[in-house]
């Protein structure tokens, strides 16, 4: 939700991406680094209150980023794929066509087979670097996604909690790639605003982001709610 974010003091920054096959990850770095650092010569922005965020191919690019780099005080990554080698041999569960093609010559550009650069794949996965992650990180994924399977998400958060990192993860039940109802959108607004309102503004956290929702108060209790102590506080 750009215009919400520009109306509310922020400055949002898209830049353009120019990917080298077998690299995409590293392509993204170049290109998101060199703005944010590009950026952060002005005296109006905050070097020390930047954050990223995407979806979907930009949730992968994301997911890479933090890997890479500490200079993010946040960041927030939809459906992201966390792991090629296991996306790899999976299918759209939509169509039931195979995600091979998508690695190799499309989206991913890692130009070759598993079995032919499997270094290329694994140098290419969040998930095998995320022992260098350092930012705190929201992955938000859905269990009907259709074009990303929904256990990457599951393995980035995973192995960032066996990690002992800062990790939330985000699911909103029946929702396909990308959110359609309404109720769930202004859901996911809110939290993004709370989120990076937490970690780039200093406002108060949420109940979410300090105590999470158990799975059995989902629908229930929404964690969305400041407590009493942290508005005193702020």
């Amino acid at each position: 939700n750009i215009p919400y974010f520009v109306s509310n003091g922020y400055i949002v920054v898209d830049p353009n991406i120019h990917y080298k096959d077998g690299e995409p990850g590293e392509s993204a770095y170049n290109a998101v680094v060199s703005a944010a650092k590009h950026m952060s010569r002005f005296p109006w922005v905050d070097s020390t209150k930047m954050a990223i965020q995407g979806q979907s191919w930009g949730g992968y690019q994301v997911a890479y980023l933090v890997t890479r780099t500490k200079m993010f005080a946040a960041a927030w990554a939809g459906a992201p794929v966390a792991n090629m080698t296991s996306a790899y041999g999976g299918i759209r569960w939509g169509t039931g066509m195979n995600r091979q093609f998508q690695y190799e010559r499309t989206q991913s550009r890692i130009g070759a087979t598993l079995w032919q650069k499997p270094d290329l794949y694994i140098r290419n996965s969040p998930l095998f670097k995320a022992d260098k992650i350092t930012t705190p990180l929201v992955i938000m994924h859905n269990d009907e996604d259709g074009a990303v399977p929904w256990y990457q998400g599951i393995e980035m958060f995973t192995a960032m909690r066996r990690l002992n990192k800062k990790v939330w993860m985000l699911q909103y039940n029946g929702e396909d790639h990308n959110l359609v109802q309404r109720r769930n959108r202004k859901d996911l607004s809110i939290r993004l605003g709370q989120f990076f309102d937490h970690y780039l503004k200093g406002a108060p956290a949420a109940k979410w982001i300090t105590d999470g929702v158990p799975a059995v108060a989902k629908g229930v209790d929404f964690g969305t709610e400041i407590p009493a102590t942290e508005k005193k506080a702020f």
